[in-house]
């Protein structure tokens, strides 16, 4: 029971997070045409920022299954990853079960305290850990979703736009700090910037088009500017 408590409190900082980028998630979701109980419903049904946000895009613009397809595993290609790092780090006790159940709850944030966690990660510790930061993102879409059918348009639309201010915070440090990674976005918003304007690229639906600015800005940035390799000497 402590193991549980101490993921509790680890846990309680991601959750409080997690409850004001979702509730611009559930204001997003509403102003793109879904029910307040179908964002709630994608939101408890899936643990992924990102994922979610472009899927309601591709929804909004009547993609296909296979756009959302291919976007959802490209955006969420890095928790299997993820998830494989992690499973080297928990305990014996951390059976196959619990692992396919609770594997549903590596993000960014959990697999970050998880891994920096001293020692090995038991499952009762992992479970409290992700019980706050799964009930900040399911309550806070809830929210948001709600007040998008309470406010009035004009506000929930500029709610809505907190997401890319946010995006925008997470990328702008990183590309002060990196001079690749301001290439690689300036790349990405270029090819962005293609596909919207340029004849014969506008034609290809807004799904595909993300996608492959995602895929080809990674690769330029693989290419041009590969992370050097240490060696264990070294290190």
């Amino acid at each position: 029971m402590k193991e549980f408590i101490q993921g509790v409190r680890d846990g309680s900082p991601i959750g409080i997070g997690y409850f004001s980028v979702s509730f611009t998630f559930g204001l997003a979701a509403v102003s793109s045409g879904l029910e307040w109980w179908e964002a709630l419903l994608v939101s408890m049904m899936n643990l992924t920022s990102a994922g979610q946000f472009a899927g309601i895009t591709i929804m909004a613009g009547a993609g296909t299954y296979i756009e959302m397809a291919v976007s959802q595993l490209v955006i969420n290609l890095r928790y299997a990853l993820m998830s494989i790092s992690l499973s080297q780090k928990v305990d014996r006790k951390f059976r196959t079960g619990r692992k396919m159940v609770l594997g549903f709850a590596v993000t960014d944030e959990i697999f970050a305290v998880a891994m920096s966690r001293k020692g090995e990660v038991g499952s009762r510790y992992f479970t409290g850990l992700a019980a706050l930061p799964y009930l900040g993102w399911t309550l806070g879409t809830f929210a948001g979703a709600v007040c998008g059918n309470i406010l009035p348009k004009n506000v929930s639309d500029a709610l809505g736009l907190a997401i890319y201010g946010m995006f925008i915070a997470i990328i702008v440090p990183a590309m002060k700090n990196e001079s690749h990674i301001l290439k690689i976005t300036l790349l990405a918003v270029a090819l962005s910037f293609c596909f919207y304007y340029f004849p014969g690229l506008r034609e290809i639906s807004s799904g595909f088009s993300v996608i492959i600015c995602a895929v080809a800005a990674s690769v330029a940035g693989a290419f041009f500017f590969p992370i050097e390799e240490h060696t264990q000497e070294e290190i």
